[in-house]
């Protein structure tokens, strides 16, 4: 468990998806270009099995945004798209109503 305070350190914020490339390096992931308010920025995604690249186009995202960078597979990573997997299924965390990018998720 982790407590309330330990939460609160996660910047869960909302994203545009600009852009998605096939990852350079791996069959399973994208390059995801993100739009969180004012900024740009690109984050390695395991999303492929679930989503082809034009249904990701223009969709708002849940993002971890003050995940520390990693390298994935030669890639730079700066956050995390939310997302779920029931067996084959996968569903990304995405508001229900329209909201401003760079909202805070609470």
């Amino acid at each position: 468990m982790i407590t309330i305070e330990e939460f609160k350190k996660l910047n869960i914020r909302i994203a545009r998806i600009k852009e998605v490339i096939d990852h350079p390096g791996a069959d399973r992931l994208y390059v995801v270009r993100l739009v969180i308010g004012e900024e740009e920025r690109d984050v390695v995604a395991g999303i492929k099995k679930g989503y082809n690249k034009e249904e990701l186009l223009g969709k708002l995202v849940a993002v971890v945004e003050n995940l520390e960078p990693a390298v994935i597979r030669g890639v730079e990573s700066k956050g995390m798209i939310l997302a779920t997997q029931d067996g084959e299924t996968m569903a990304i965390l995405s508001p229900d109503k329209p909201v401003a990018t760079g909202s805070i998720v609470k």
